[in-house]
């Protein structure tokens, strides 16, 4: 597994709460729902992850919608 990179990131405590929430509802922790979040976020700009990226989002969405 690739070594992880540490960052301080400063939220809205309301953006916060949402997420937790969300995360709590998907089995995940904040920082694992965050780190989805930014991957699918990637993914939607049509950047190619590399591969054995731990819970990448599905690759087979359709494109342009």
């Amino acid at each position: 597994m690739a070594q992880r990179k540490s960052l301080v990131l400063r939220i809205d405590p309301a953006l916060w709460t949402e997420i937790e929430r969300w995360a709590q509802e998907e089995l995940r922790s904040v920082n694992g729902q965050i780190e989805y979040l930014l991957k699918r976020a990637v993914v939607a700009r049509g950047r190619k992850l590399e591969e054995g990226t731990d819970d990448a989002p599905p690759s087979d969405q359709k494109k342009g919608s």
